[in-house]
């Protein structure tokens, strides 16, 4: 037998589809039930989930500020390298976005099995060639072909970044990055299938006035070894794992291995325009030190050695006595 309604909920009824507001049980469930349904795509299903893209992404804003320091060290000019985006697509999208020619890097990560690849938007590989060849740093109007010269600059370009790369990804694993190829056009690099996801994750790069994208595209069939660890726990866990005595090694010899200006100061001296305009091979300048007085060592700006000058077969060379601590007085 039916439910008979009385006038009261009948009058309740009628003002809550006035106001577009029911309130009855019916509604509530069909609403719930059908906030329920979500839209799955079966030609492009979603292999990561959003904690691993999220891992994807902490991992790859690590590699982005370590390329950033090493470009600018390199071309000895300020590049700003931000991650864009991270996102999930088929291999056939990321092909179809790429311009004709671009630079495309394929590279393997081995004990991974497959191959992955760093695309650098020509401008910034023409922007870094320019500037490795003693330019300002600009791309020409018209893109083209690599040369041979060029084709060997960017490859150690690249070697450099994979090496980053690597040292970016040794939380998650340790893999050797190795170099097989470098193409220019896009249809020509087929790494897998046109329908298989892959993970593309967007570098903006400035150099200067010249801005660019640099995209590193990693198939899902590459990382699924590894899937398991793309977690923000063990993200995490592996950074806290970084102050051991072998990382410590590890920075140490790259320190050990850097870089600086070294000179020797044989004395000091005033002279006058008019002098040094009118100097000539053979001249004798005299100097404030004696021949007995040993002379400063400087690292950088900065004094932190005492020498003797001297030759070693037909070189000039400099005999360090002594070493100057923090806190000497003759200490810069």
């Amino acid at each position: 037998m039916s439910e008979i309604l009385s006038q009261e909920e009948i009058d309740a009824l009628l003002s809550a589809l006035t106001t577009g507001e029911p309130k009855t049980e019916q509604a509530k469930k069909a609403d719930e039930s059908h906030k329920k349904i979500r839209v799955y795509d079966f030609k492009r299903p979603n292999k990561f989930s959003k904690e691993q893209i999220h891992t994807i992404q902490a991992i790859h804003e690590n590699f982005a500020r370590l390329l950033a320091t090493s470009f600018s060290a390199q071309l000895r000019t300020v590049v700003q390298i931000n991650v864009h985006s991270v996102e999930q697509l088929t291999y056939e999208e990321f092909i179809h976005s790429l311009p004709n020619p671009t630079i495309l890097n394929i590279f393997q990560m081995t004990p991974l099995e497959g191959n992955a690849v760093l695309e650098i938007n020509p401008s910034i590989t023409f922007t870094i060639i320019d500037r490795l060849f003693g330019g300002p740093g600009q791309a020409p109007e018209k893109i083209r072909d690599l040369t041979d010269i060029e084709r060997i600059v960017v490859e150690r370009v690249v070697y450099r970044s994979l090496d980053i790369l690597r040292e970016a990804w040794d939380n998650i694993i340790q893999f050797k990055p190795k170099l097989d190829v470098i193409e220019t056009n896009p249809l020509f690099t087929q790494i897998v299938s046109p329908a298989e996801m892959v993970v593309l994750v967007s570098f903006r790069t400035q150099f200067g006035d010249n801005e660019g994208l640099i995209n590193l595209c990693i198939p899902f069939l590459v990382l699924e070894p590894i899937i398991s660890k793309l977690s923000a726990h063990f993200w995490f866990a592996g950074t806290a794992r970084e102050n051991t005595q072998e990382s410590i090694q590890r920075i140490k010899n790259r320190i050990e291995k850097a870089g600086v200006n070294f000179s020797v100061v044989l004395g000091n001296t005033s002279i006058t325009v008019r002098e040094l305009l009118e100097l000539q091979a053979g001249d004798v300048i005299m100097l404030d030190s004696r021949v007995t007085e040993p002379l400063n060592v400087l690292v950088g700006s900065r004094t932190k050695f005492l020498g003797r000058p001297g030759v070693v077969g037909s070189k000039s060379a400099v005999q360090i006595v002594s070493v100057l601590k923090e806190g000497d007085e003759n200490n810069e």
